[in-house]
C-alpha cells in the first residue's frame, strides 16, 4: 500500500537536544490525520522534516511516494505554517495570484481559481482590500486559502483555526472534510482537540519527540468505563447486585436515587440495568459516559511526566 505520508525511524537533533525521534508514521491516501501534543513536543519540528525545509538527522520518510525534497513532489502539496508572514502591502487577489505562479499554474487556470477560493474562506468580500487590513482571522483564512489554491494532493495545516472565531472555526472544519471527500489527505496540527474530534480519522499524540500513541478514536479511546444512574429508589437487594458488577461505586445520597458505577467491560453496562430492574427498583436513567479526546490527551502524557 501507497501512503500519503511515510516516516521510517525519522528524527532530528539540535544541539544535542533531540526534537523529533525515532517517529514512525503511515498516513493512507484520502485521510485526515491530526498531530497532538504538548507545545515543544516537536509537531512542527515534524511537518519542517516533512515539507524538506529542515533535514533529519536520522531516517527517512516519503511524501506520496516520493522522498522528501523531491521537487516535482512538492508541487503537490499546500502547507499553512503556524506562524505565517504574508506580503501585507498586496491585495488578498493579488497574494493568492503571486502563490499560485510560485507553483507553477497555468495563468488561465489560475485565474479561474482565485474567485473560487476566495469565496470558499469567505474572503470574496475582500478580494480587493490589502492584506495588512486584515484582522488575524482574515489573514488565517487567506492563509489556508493560498494552501489549496493549487488543488494539491496533500495539505499540512499548522493550527489553522487559532486566531478564528467559532463560525470561522466551523468554517475551516467544513472545508477540511470536504477536502477528505474530494480524495485529498490533510496532515493537521491543533490543540483545538474538539476539533480534532470532529475531523480526524487517525491521530497521533507526540511527547518530547516520540510518538506517545497512534491510531483512530475508536481505538484509543477506552470504552465507557463510567455509568451515571438515576434510579426511583434503590433497596438493599439491588444495591448489592450492583456491588456485584461493579468496579466502584459513588453514591450521591440516602435514600439512594442517584450514583455513578464504574465497570470493567462494556458487556458489565447492560448487566448492571438487570440487576436493578430484575430486583424490583424502577429506573430512570442510565448514561455511560465513553472517554473524550481531552481525556485521552491528559491520560497519555500524564502518564509519561
Amino acid at each position: 500500500m501507497e501512503y500519503a505520508v511515510e516516516t521510517n525511524e525519522l528524527g532530528k537533533s539540535y544541539r544535542h537536544i533531540a526534537a523529533v525521534q525515532s517517529v514512525n508514521l503511515r498516513i493512507p491516501h484520502g485521510e485526515v490525520f491530526a498531530l497532538l501534543g504538548p507545545n515543544g513536543a516537536g509537531k512542527t519540528t515534524l511537518v519542517m522534516l516533512l515539507l524538506g525545509n529542515i533535514h533529519p538527522t536520522s531516517g527517512s520518510a516519503k511524501l506520496l511516494g516520493m522522498p522528501i525534497g523531491d521537487v516535482p513532489t512538492r508541487k503537490r502539496v499546500g502547507f499553512l505554517p503556524e506562524k505565517f508572514h504574508f506580503h501585507d502591502f498586496l491585495t488578498a487577489t493579488e497574494f493568492l495570484r503571486l502563490h499560485g505562479r510560485l507553483s507553477g499554474m497555468q495563468r488561465e487556470r489560475l485565474e479561474r481559481r482565485i474567485p473560487e477560493v476566495l469565496e470558499r474562506v469567505g474572503l470574496a468580500e475582500s478580494a480587493g482590500v490589502k492584506i495588512r487590513e486584515f484582522s488575524k482571522g482574515m489573514q488565517q483564512r487567506i492563509g489556508v486559502g493560498q494552501a489549496i489554491l493549487h488543488d494539491p494532493d496533500l495539505i499540512l495545516l499548522d493550527e489553522p483555526t487559532s486566531a478564528l472565531d467559532p463560525m470561522g472555526r466551523r468554517d475551516i472544519r467544513d472545508l477540511i472534510l470536504e477536502l477528505r471527500s474530494a480524495g485529498k489527505t490533510v496532515l493537521l496540527n491543533s490543540h483545538l482537540l474538539s476539533e480534532v474530534e470532529l475531523t480526524c480519522d487517525r491521530l497521533a499524540i507526540l511527547h518530547k519527540g516520540q510518538t506517545a500513541a497512534e491510531g483512530t478514536l475508536k481505538e484509543l479511546l477506552s470504552f465507557a468505563s463510567t455509568v451515571e444512574v438515576e434510579v426511583e429508589e434503590m433497596n438493599d437487594t439491588a444495591l448489592r447486585a450492583v456491588r456485584g458488577i461493579a468496579a466502584k461505586l459513588k453514591l450521591d445520597r440516602v435514600p439512594i436515587t442517584r450514583f455513578t458505577a464504574w465497570v470493567k467491560q462494556e458487556e458489565d453496562i447492560p448487566a448492571l440495568a438487570e440487576a436493578i430492574v430484575g430486583n424490583g427498583v424502577r429506573l430512570r436513567a442510565l448514561v455511560p459516559r465513553r472517554e473524550t479526546l481531552e481525556d485521552l490527551y491528559v491520560r497519555v502524557i500524564e502518564a509519561l511526566e
